[in-house]
């Protein structure tokens, strides 16, 4: 009987006897077909697929083993570690096999080896291969870490079955006997690899394996749980997030299994343009659940980890004079709050059935004092403690603001409280962010962790303003209204106004939090996109917020701390200053005081405009990094792309430019940053826009050249947003003849020349323009004066220039 006939057996019966396993090219073909479907046109799922392929593997070890002479009786035995050790063979693992053999030599062993690895070499299967006595195996597993972690998974498959067991008992009793020894070089390699694969749940490719929160981290809790160190299933409640390690666990190898079956080889690392057709197989939906999925996964492994290795620590004996010491104190933190051998704990005499305001002190208490939550408090809190009932008393709302206060410390105490579900018990509203994943790939973190991370850089900024309560309750909520389909600022700040009622806050003070989570992107949208020279804009903003002065001190921190949570370069010196700038004439609004008039143009612009001919001066701004780049001309097609596609040539940054005229010159004053080093010479970028201007100079394709020379880098996203596609949106200025167009799109280099010629093609006039670069996304506002703005017909051609030229290479098209 060949491998083919029998995808589901388990050959897991010593005494049944074995037909001839046909050949390893046979084994290939049955594993091909069991990957594709089980020969009835029906499609295994994921757990089916690998239970599968682990009966027929062993099927086919078994019976190739007893015809080369490995049986019961044998001096020798097979044993599986890696996935078939573990029973969780994928569609492309290795297959990692140890020949075992009772001090064998010469041609007898040889022979043996050779029928059981060449037939698999043949097959062009992946083997990693020993051949051992179970001395020298216990010997590479003590000096080779690696090795005893994967010895760990060993398991008996064919032959001397004592043998094979004489081999997992050395192992196991070694690892037990030297892990005081081992335990700070195993949580040295396990960061080492958290460095390298960073976190599963915040990965934009999560590596599987390797990641933290990933297969390898269960791996290390059953390598602690069978040092007696450990429990390898840390307590968990079913109705916690993630449901506990074992679904976890589960849902993890689920997606590798599909993975492997997607790439049709061994892969770890989930790719965007491999999630929707991952999720489709696993039926969760799409790419976007499939990230959602990764993120509770790994963040309930990462939990657990976390648990195991302080437990693991915690329990092993001290070495030398660390032995002598006393038993640990119960140091009091709070009230029915103490520290305890380095973890907060609950007090003997603390009663959390009756207590409901004991989980925010406990988390109040962790968060000060930088202490983890023991696992069995939190376990105790979960099985135990009341619903803390709105509206709340003034002390557990205290406890609260000193949580969100402690800062970095926040952060941990809230993940350890969610993952639990006490968190879930005190914000039911906090389910439909967890976990989700951001709809552009300028985020970091999912939707949940950024308000988290919000928190902690507002913690930073209470000084800077009179209510630093609301300030933190903001930063928690300012996205609570995310993944409802709606308006997530809309039905935020109704959500917002609930929570705070239900927490205690007085009505007022309600209402002006409801007013922050409603209006927490009013100021960087629009000093980041509008003319702040306008008056109309300016009144806007005062308006929105109904004159409330206290209101924009909170959003301007808010707008900080918002911008650090999102991603690298998120936030910087020219944002900062735009949001300052926009404060700070909302406040000349708010004191009846005239708004400044737009800075003259510069004499000597004036002077070199009436001149004739291309100038290009560099001047200082702002701020330490920025530039004043003026480019002075004769009005021509083509002036403003062609300036800002030499900017960006001379890896120049544009974050706005502003157009006027004199005579029949323009004077277009770009302020822009060096995206690395020094800015170039000013002769240089005169030069280069000369050449430009009169087609000597090929931009498009030097810019081109620039960016496949020099890629950017990307600034983090989740898996679900790396296909993002450009949109255009359009927005009224009042004026008959102008309008605003904002293009989000990824960012390529010499984007901004790009849209510029095609609004430059449209007949469109740029009166001033705005770009703001968000880690590897851009949002770029013109203001543009059209014949007919509102035009339908005007707009769609506009739309579909811009549209073409957003593309990033590859992309089928984008959206409007």
């Amino acid at each position: 009987m060949c491998p083919e006939q029998v995808p589901g057996s388990t050959g897991r019966s010593s005494g049944r006897r074995r037909s001839s396993p046909g050949s390893a090219g046979d084994l290939v073909r049955a594993r091909d077909r069991l990957v594709a479907d089980t020969g009835e046109g029906r499609r295994l799922d994921a757990p089916a697929l690998r239970e599968a392929l682990t009966d027929l593997f062993e099927f086919w070890l078994t019976a190739k083993a007893s015809e080369v002479g490995v049986t019961a009786g044998s001096a020798f035995a097979i044993v599986a570690v890696g996935g078939l050790g573990r029973r969780e063979m994928m569609p492309y693992s290795d297959l990692d096999l140890i020949l075992v053999h009772d001090r064998v030599a010469g041609p007898a062993l040889a022979e043996v080896a050779d029928g059981l690895w060449y037939p698999l070499w043949d097959a062009h299967i992946k083997l990693d291969h020993s051949v051992r006595t179970v001395d020298q195996a216990l010997e590479v597993a003590a000096g080779d870490l690696t090795a005893a972690l994967g010895l760990l998974d060993a398991r008996h498959i064919a032959g001397n079955e004592e043998l094979g067991a004489r081999l997992v008992r050395g192992v196991r009793r070694q690892w037990r006997e030297g892990i005081r020894s081992r335990f700070d070089g195993l949580v040295e390699q396990a960061k080492g690899r958290w460095d390298r694969a960073g976190e599963l749940a915040n990965r934009a490719e999560p590596d599987l394996k390797h990641g933290r929160g990933g297969l390898r981290d269960v791996q290390l809790l059953h390598a602690l749980a069978i040092a007696h160190v450990t429990d390898a299933v840390p307590d968990m409640r079913p109705d916690s997030p993630g449901a506990g390690l074992e679904l976890a666990h589960t849902r993890l190898l689920d997606v590798r299994t599909e993975l492997h079956r997607v790439a049709g080889r061994a892969r770890e690392q989930v790719l965007a343009q491999d999630a929707d057709e991952i999720a489709a197989a696993l039926r969760i939906g799409d790419r976007f659940e499939l990230a959602r999925l990764l993120s509770d996964c790994g963040r309930t492994v990462a939990y657990a980890v976390d648990v195991g290795l302080r437990t693991a620590s915690n329990s092993l004996p001290r070495s030398g004079l660390g032995r002598l010491r006393t038993l640990p104190v119960r140091r009091p933190l709070d009230e029915g709050v103490v520290e305890h051998a380095g973890e907060v704990v609950l007090a003997r005499d603390a009663r959390p059935d009756r207590d409901p305001g004991l989980i925010l002190r406990v988390a109040a208490a962790a968060a000060q004092t930088g202490l983890p939550m023991s696992a069995s408090t939190l376990s105790r809190l979960a099985d135990s403690a009341p619903e803390l009932r709105g509206p709340w008393p003034r002390e557990a709302l205290d406890d609260l603001l000193v949580l969100l206060g402690a800062g970095r410390g926040a952060v941990a105490a809230i993940e350890a409280l969610d993952r639990t579900g006490l968190w879930g018990r005190l914000f039911p509203e906090w389910g439909v962010v967890r976990d989700l994943p951001p709809r552009d790939a300028v985020h970091t973190w999912t939707v949940d962790r950024h308000l988290v991370e919000t928190v902690a850089h507002a913690a930073t900024l209470t000084t800077r303003v009179a209510r630093p309560d609301l300030l933190l309750l903001g930063a928690l909520l300012h996205d609570i209204g995310k993944g409802r389909g709606v308006d997530h600022s809309v039905i935020g700040a109704e959500l917002a106004a609930a929570i705070g009622t239900r927490i205690g806050l007085w009505p007022a003070d309600v209402t002006l939090l409801g007013g922050v989570v409603r209006h927490h992107l009013l100021l960087p949208v629009t000093a980041t996109r509008r003319n702040l020279d306008n008056p109309a804009v300016v009144q806007g903003v005062v308006d929105a917020i109904g004159a409330d002065a206290q209101l924009l001190e909170l959003l301007q921190a808010l707008a900080e701390a918002d911008s650090l949570a999102t991603g690298p370069g998120v936030w910087g010196e020219w944002k900062s200053a735009l949001i300052g700038e926009l404060v700070r004439r909302c406040r000349l609004v708010l004191r009846g005081e005239d708004l400044p008039h737009p800075d003259p143009v510069d004499p000597q612009h004036l002077e070199l405009a009436s001149s004739g001919g291309v100038h290009v001066t560099l001047g200082a701004g702002d701020g330490v990094h920025s530039r004043v780049v003026t480019v002075i001309a004769p009005d021509q097609p083509g002036l403003l792309s062609k300036a800002a596609g030499v900017l960006a040539l001379h890896a120049l940054q544009v974050h706005s430019a502003s157009l006027r005229s004199h005579g029949g010159a323009v004077i277009n004053e770009f302020v822009v940053s060096p995206r690395f080093g020094s800015p170039p010479d000013r002769g240089l970028l005169r030069q280069d826009l000369i050449r430009a201007l009169s087609g000597s100079l090929d931009l498009p394709t030097e810019l081109a050249r620039k960016e496949r020379d020099q890629p950017r880098v990307g600034g983090g996203g989740s898996l679900a947003a790396r296909t993002a596609r450009a949109r255009v949106l359009w927005f009224e200025t009042g004026a008959p003849d102008e309008v605003i167009v904002e293009v989000r799109a990824l960012d390529a280099w010499g984007l901004l020349s790009r849209i510029a010629g095609a609004l430059e093609s449209c007949g469109a006039d740029v009166r001033w323009a705005k770009v703001s670069t968000l880690g590897s996304s851009v949002v770029d506002a013109f203001c543009l004066e059209l014949g007919r703005p509102a035009d339908p017909a005007t707009r769609a051609d506009v739309e579909r220039a811009i549209l073409t030229v957003s593309a990033p290479p590859g992309d089928g098209g984008a959206s409007a």
